[in-house]
């Protein structure tokens, strides 16, 4: 008898966890083995028992959905990562795979292509859309200075920091969800600007909220 393929769940938002859990309950010899909306708790629940998917956004509260994504290929190498997530911008996808991640679907796609994605990953697939893919073709061949001063050129942590003060959140905030302390977070702050060429903290936030405002589907 074949083992029925295990599926860990981890996202934030309660109501999300619910509508994709009925979703995979649905299909023959798919079970949904554990869920959370928390990174530790999350690695911890899968360290017990290994899933064959995990599903992650990346926007989490507690913790960045990249780092579990890190923490997964390096400790459960057997477990293969699929993002679900409402970021469409290239420069996540890229991150994502570059994470270790098999596959990168938006939550705007039909639940036909969830269920796509889950099988070609299983299958040892690479899954984005087709023009998704192509874009990050074209960049492997692009020049580095084409992504200077701009939120590409950032660090994962770094670019999910800009992304939380683009949301809106106080530094306080940001290092709480991130269980960082404020001196951290203001030193990200320093290397982002630098980075980005931005002259204060006030241009800081601007640009964080420009962009934020730009890739927001």
């Amino acid at each position: 008898m074949t083992p029925p393929l295990r599926i860990f769940l981890v996202d934030d938002h309660p109501l999300v966890r619910e509508w994709l859990g009925n979703l995979l309950r649905l299909q023959p010899g798919w079970e949904v083995c554990g869920e959370s909306g928390d990174c530790a708790d999350a690695l911890a629940a899968m360290m017990a028992a290994p899933p064959d998917i995990a599903i992650v956004d990346l926007s989490l509260q507690r913790g960045s959905g990249l780092d579990l994504i890190k923490d997964l290929r390096l400790h459960l190498p057997d477990t293969k990562s699929l993002v679900l997530s409402m970021h469409e911008e290239i420069g996540d996808v890229e991150r994502a795979l570059r994470s270790g991640a098999r596959g990168y679907v938006m939550k705007r796609e039909s639940t036909h292509q969830i269920v796509s994605a889950i099988r070609q990953v299983h299958a040892g697939q690479i899954y984005a859309e087709p023009a998704v893919l192509a874009v990050l073709a074209g960049r492997m061949v692009s020049r580095p200075a084409e992504q200077a001063a701009t939120p590409e050129a950032l660090s994962d942590r770094e670019l999910d920091v800009f992304r939380r003060l683009g949301e809106g959140h106080s530094t306080r905030r940001i290092a709480n969800d991130l269980g960082i302390s404020l001196k951290t977070v203001q030193t990200y702050y320093a290397r982002i600007r630098e980075k980005l060429v931005l002259a204060d903290s006030a241009e800081l936030v601007r640009a964080a909220v420009r962009w934020q405002e730009r890739t927001r589907p």
